[in-house]
């Protein structure tokens, strides 16, 4: 039957698996499979495997069980081998460059950064702040202008919510790159204006974290920071 792999540790971890769940319904027993000085933690995988809210959350608690007791290769969701042995077969294949990412992640976690812009409120932001948009705006109100001037206040004010969303992304990063050691930062989005990992090191996450609380209370109404971890470092694996 094919196993299910949520992470892989030294030999040295703890590996204190106590009564882990794992996925499936039931839920799976989680074990360890060992290959070199290396482990593996496992479960059966089911057959019916999917994205569902039960599978996401034990696949998560099995891997921050892991991470709160020493460090680990968290795998993304999903990741299930043949058997035992095509594990054991990696672990030992690749035994040295697992070693090494073991030991440049140990005394590290990841903090996950999103920015959320209400568009409502920086557009009414722009029309106030603006002359060009403020007077296009008059001239368009209630049907009256020209198609070249709601054209115009079209143009004017996606590139000014644009260059605004620019700046605040800049903004936190910069704030937030001289706490971390390295980072991971996806193309904005319609959703968040920013959307970043970082990883750092056990001794500032406190600092870090003030960082992210302060550059969030920074910013009024209609821009929201939320940050999250300390986690295990999922994006640096």
């Amino acid at each position: 039957m094919s196993v299910y792999v949520y992470a892989i540790t030294k030999d040295s971890h703890p590996l204190d698996l106590g009564d882990a769940k794992g996925v499936g319904d039931p839920p799976g027993e989680v074990r360890v499979v060992r290959g070199g000085a290396l482990c593996a933690v496992v479960s059966e995988s089911p057959d019916d495997l999917s994205v569902a809210r039960r599978d996401l959350q034990a696949h998560h608690d099995v891997q921050e069980r892991l991470w709160a007791e020493g460090p680990t290769l968290p795998l993304s969701f999903g990741f299930v081998a043949a058997d035992d042995e095509a594990v054991r077969g990696v672990l030992e294949e690749r035994a040295q460059l697992f070693a090494q990412r073991l030991d440049e992640l140990a005394g590290r976690a990841e903090f996950n950064v999103k920015g959320v812009l209400d568009e409502d409120t920086v557009i009414r932001a722009v029309l106030e702040e603006n002359a060009q948009a403020r007077e296009l705006n008059r001239r368009t109100l209630e049907g009256g202008g020209t198609y070249d001037d709601r054209l115009a206040l079209g143009q004017l004010v996606a590139q000014e919510v644009q260059d605004r969303q620019d700046a605040l992304a800049e903004e936190v990063l910069a704030g937030l790159r001289p706490l971390a050691e390295a980072e991971k930062v996806a193309p904005p989005s319609q959703q968040y204006f920013v959307s970043a990992s970082f990883l750092v090191e056990d001794a500032r996450s406190e600092e870090f974290g003030r960082a992210g609380q302060e550059l969030a209370e920074r910013y009024g109404e209609g821009v929201e920071l939320r940050m999250r971890g300390p986690l295990p470092p999922y994006s640096f694996v």
